[in-house]
């Protein structure tokens, strides 16, 4: 299977081109050769591209910064995927598209199904809503996977944050009134692999899809559960905090937890367990230290 992947050097498409299966042959395009900046550049790369499948795994992914610049985040994480999906649809080539949990307005306790109403909080969300919309409408066969808290031995993540906090700092105030499942950019990869092949042996559909690590924690926790499996040789004291405690310029979702059944259902694909994931991480981060 051939497979064009727009992306070089975020956490999934690094993961994408270090974990492709045998008998995928694998092509990304950074932004020299495909701008998410220019919709119809991306649109021509699909057209030209010879591949059976795409997967878009690049991203205007900067929260905070998406509250001052929301139209690049709109043409980036909405208009981009939309033409990047019209162009698929009419080469009758499936689409494979990742989106977040900040589509969700981050209420209740409940974690979230694919059919739940949508409402983003800011620009980020609304950004990657307007991606979900256009996607929808190519009318192509494109499959949209919702994920969260994503984290690798790559790029700015809250693994890698915690840990040069935690070696600088006795103490860290982390909030712990917002939940949600961290998520390993290799198992991301891994399942729209899975999703890949299914596609490949004729057997891929459609649609929105949850994926997200288990077991559902806050921050807080999953920073005690990052210093516990690290080498730091002295631990700080996490102090949890309210969100209130910590403002930032964009409105994070408290709850972020995703009801994953829909993918297991579809793809037999299970939610990881992101406590193992989290070790591997940390060990590829210690051996290259």
């Amino acid at each position: 299977m051939r497979i064009l992947v727009f992306g070089t050097t975020g956490q999934l498409a690094r993961e994408l081109l270090r974990r492709a299966p045998e008998g995928v042959s694998l092509t990304a395009l950074g932004r020299d050769q495909a701008d998410l900046g220019k919709p119809d550049a991306c649109a021509e790369a699909v057209a030209r591209a010879e591949a059976d499948l795409i997967i878009n795994a690049a991203a205007h992914t900067a929260v905070d910064l998406a509250e001052s610049e929301p139209a690049l985040a709109d043409t980036v994480n909405g208009e981009a995927p939309g033409a990047m999906a019209r162009a698929a649809a009419k080469r009758g080539l499936p689409f494979l598209h990742v989106s977040t949990d900040y589509v969700f307005d981050g209420s209740g306790t409940r974690p979230w199904r694919e059919d739940d109403p949508v409402a983003p909080l800011g620009a980020y969300g609304r950004s990657k809503l307007l991606g979900e919309r256009l996607i929808a409408e190519a009318g192509g066969s494109a499959v949209i996977l919702r994920t969260a808290w994503v984290f690798s031995a790559h790029g700015k993540n809250f693994v890698k944050t915690m840990l040069r906090l935690g070696a600088e700092r006795d103490t860290l105030s982390v909030v712990d009134d917002q939940q949600g499942g961290p998520t390993a950019a290799a198992d991301i990869a891994d399942a729209l692999f899975t999703i890949a092949r299914a596609y490949g042996e004729g057997r891929g559909g459609p649609g929105i899809f949850h994926f997200a690590g288990a077991p559902t924690v806050t921050w807080a926790d999953f920073a005690e559960s990052i210093f516990a499996s690290s080498h730091l040789p002295r631990k700080p004291v996490v102090n949890r905090i309210p969100a209130s405690a910590y403002p930032t310029p964009a409105q994070r979702p408290a709850n972020s937890a995703l009801d994953c059944s829909r993918i297991l259902e579809t793809y037999g694909i299970k939610q990881p367990d992101w406590q193992k994931s989290l070790s591997d991480v940390l060990r590829e981060l210690e051996a290259g230290a």
